[in-house]
Formats: C-alpha cells, structure tokens, sequence
C-alpha cells in the first residue's frame, strides 16, 4: 500500500495526540501541509525523519514569510521530502512579532542550518539551538530585515554614464566599422 498525505497527517496526529495540528485548506495549497506549535516541531520532525514508513529523510526548502498585518506575523514553512515513498509534505509554525522565536531543527537536518540563516538575515526570525546563527548573504554590519514588509524599500541609484565618473561606452561609430574590434572613449 503506497504511504498517502493524509495517513502522514493521521500518523502524526496519532504519535502526537496532544498537539494541535491544523491542516491548511485553499485552492493555493499545492502540498498537504500542516501548522504546528513551535514547541512540537522538533520532536514531529525528528518523528516524520525517524519512522520507517514515513521516511522523510530530506528536507528540501525551508523560509519565512511576512504577514504584516496579520497576527502572529509571520510563518516559518518547512517542505519535506520522503524520497523512499515519492511524497512531499510540507509543515508551517505560525511566528509571533513580539517574540519572533522557533526552535532549529538543523539538528534534524543538517541542510536546515544554511536555510535558517537565510531566514534570520532576512526575515529577523530566530532558531533557538542554532549552532550559528550569523548572516549569511548581508554584511554583519547591515542593520533591519529586508524581507520584512514594513522594511524601508531604500534607494540604490543605477549607473549610468551621466551619474558615474569615469564610466565608459562603447563608440558608435566604431562599433559599425568593426564589430570585433570595439575601442572604448571616455564620457
């Protein structure tokens, strides 16, 4: 009998009985997915990792997302693959603003350690056991989250040769008289 979405949700729902897992519905929900409490997300990852049937040995995308104004803002979304079962499930821990915390499961997945710091230079949105919760794409020095939607959209002025010193171009005429052999004037 080939392993179904629903009989993972079914699983979970009863090694964790206590937990208050909730299936999202919508026409935009391509992979079964299922919000979970922060607290339960490292024992239901290692659990869907570790079960024999289940076998979600890869974790192959993991992000934020920004709800402003939504309350709790933001979402981190996990997307699992079992490749044993050709089955792809995907979990989401609703993030409050005020306290913008989940638990790291990089000690589930080892890919997760890279996806997290994404997360957190981007979104601000902190792993609790993170073995290395640094930047990775920003300088350290950057200050904000530019994922946020209430983040500045800043100003980065695109060069050109009339707000650019020393920028050069092209001639031309020389361009139409050899194509290959283009010399470059000042302007």
């Amino acid at each position: 009998m080939a392993l179904t979405t629903d009989r993972v949700e079914a699983r979970l729902r009863e090694r964790f009985p206590g937990v208050a897992f909730e299936r999202q519905q919508g026409d935009a929900v391509r992979d079964h997915t299922l919000f979970l409490p922060a607290e339960a997300l490292v024992a239901a990852c290692t659990f869907l990792r570790d079960d024999p049937e289940l076998d979600f040995a890869m974790l192959t995308w993991m992000g934020g997302a920004d709800y402003l104004p939504r309350v709790p803002r933001f979402e981190t979304v996990y997307s699992l693959l079992s490749l044993s079962n050709a089955l792809r499930f995907t979990l989401k821990v609703r993030v409050p603003e005020q306290q913008p915390r989940v638990p790291s499961v990089s000690g589930v997945w080892p890919t997760a350690n890279w996806h997290e710091r994404e997360t957190y230079d981007f979104y601000g949105l902190e792993f609790t056991g993170h073995p290395d919760l640094t930047r990775i794409l920003l300088p350290e020095d950057w200050v904000g989250w530019p994922l946020r939607k209430d983040s500045p959209l800043g100003y980065e002025e695109v060069a050109f040769t009339h707000n650019t010193p020393g920028r050069t171009v092209p001639d031309p005429a020389l361009r139409k008289l050899a194509p290959k052999k283009v010399k470059y004037r000042a302007q």
